[in-house]
């Protein structure tokens, strides 16, 4: 039997008993941007809380030190626009601590290179936090967050015309920082850090998980001062007991 013709009827027998369509396994994050991607974080503590999360691109939260929930779709797929939700056991206060990027190809700070619609991408993240046990929404995102970029990129927008843009090239040099030893510390010293910039949704352009997610009213899209050029941002929250 002719390779091709194996295929095809393995293929058949495949659809007939799981469907021949190479799509995610069992228990894998969803690929529907219009479905929350929901889990559970083991920490502990007397208190439960659901973390409910969206970004342009991508996120990751830290209760302290400890991961609680990152972004199940990579921050190198463009165009993701997904939500998380995460419940997690912690104690009041709560130090909260995230990373933010926006997708770019390279160190350019750019997208789609070498295509006509080459540009710079832009960036967005909302949260809230919600105690279960008593049902109110005790943290969102807004302009008290204390934040700092560690990538910027490119530091001309000029660049974004550029023909063959080379990173670190001009114009399109970059500013690319390591994360602060001990950032996610309760008793780091943020004082040099500012104040989170609230976009808003026009600005953003939310969209996807985005709408499947009831927000509180309180609850900001925040990113640094600029949405295009700012790429990788540290931010960090104290939740204090209601």
């Amino acid at each position: 039997m002719p390779k091709s013709t194996q295929f095809l009827a393995i293929c058949s027998l495949l659809f007939l008993m799981v469907g021949c369509r190479g799509g995610p396994p069992p228990g894998s994050p969803p690929n529907d941007p219009n479905t929350v991607n929901e889990t559970t974080a083991d920490t502990s503590g007397a208190v439960t809380f659901r973390l409910d999360g969206w970004a342009d691109n991508w996120f990751a939260a830290y209760l302290g030190e400890e991961l609680i929930v990152e972004d199940s779709v990579p921050i190198t797929t463009e165009r993701s626009f997904n939500a998380e939700s995460v419940t997690f056991k912690a104690d009041y206060p709560l130090h909260l601590n995230f990373i933010l990027k926006d997708y770019k190809e390279n160190d350019t700070g750019l997208e789609y290179i070498g295509a006509g619609n080459q540009q710079m991408g832009d960036g967005g993240f909302i949260m809230q936090l919600t105690d279960t046990g008593s049902g109110s929404v005790v943290a969102v995102s807004n302009g008290d967050w204390k934040c700092t970029i560690i990538h910027e990129a490119p530091l001309d927008k000029s660049c974004e015309n550029e023909s063959n843009p080379v990173a670190g090239t001009a114009p399109c040099e970059f500013t690319a920082l390591e994360e602060p030893a001990g950032w996610k510390n309760a008793d780091f010293d943020d004082s040099s850090w500012t104040a989170a910039t609230v976009h808003s949704a026009s600005e953003v352009g939310p969209k996807d998980g985005y709408d499947q997610i009831r927000w509180d009213s309180r609850a900001q899209l925040i990113w640094g001062p600029d949405l295009e050029t700012d790429n990788t941002l540290l931010c960090r929250v104290t939740v204090e007991a209601p």
